[in-house]
């Protein structure tokens, strides 16, 4: 039942995404260029709902729609970490005209060539996961 209703909220989001053209290879470049807000005003608006609802759930120990602890584990300090991470991020994320979240939305929205940095992200992962453990964290 919980994989029924993930992949509902996914398909919604997906909707969601497209819809707003915050997967629009367009308005990604836009956005790359300081030429319009569109993307800037999606993504502040996700910041702005997203601090507040993560104190929502700290603050009032909400429960998820199960009916289980949302626990939310604190993050380790460094800038550099997320400095670094934050750079290879938003490269790639100009390179391939998508972050995660869109490739699977333009996949599903039948552009094909997406499958290519779906695989390519998924080898990425793959290979974080064979060297974080030698990797400077």
């Amino acid at each position: 039942m919980r994989t029924f209703f993930y992949l509902v909220i996914g398909v919604f989001f997906g909707i969601l995404l497209f819809k707003s053209e915050a997967a629009s290879w367009f308005r990604i470049y836009e956005m790359f260029q300081f030429d319009a807000f569109h993307m800037y005003g999606i993504i502040g608006s996700a910041l702005g709902i997203g601090i507040v609802a993560i104190q929502v759930i700290k603050r009032f120990k909400v429960k998820s729609f199960f009916g289980d602890p949302i626990i939310i584990a604190p993050k380790e300090k460094g800038m550099a970490r997320y400095l670094i991470g934050g750079i290879l991020f938003g490269l790639g994320w100009a390179l391939a005209g998508a972050c995660p979240g869109p490739i699977f939305t333009l996949l599903g929205a039948g552009f094909l060539p997406i499958a290519v940095v779906l695989a390519s992200a998924i080898l990425g992962t793959y290979f974080y996961g064979l060297l974080k453990d030698k990797l400077p964290h």
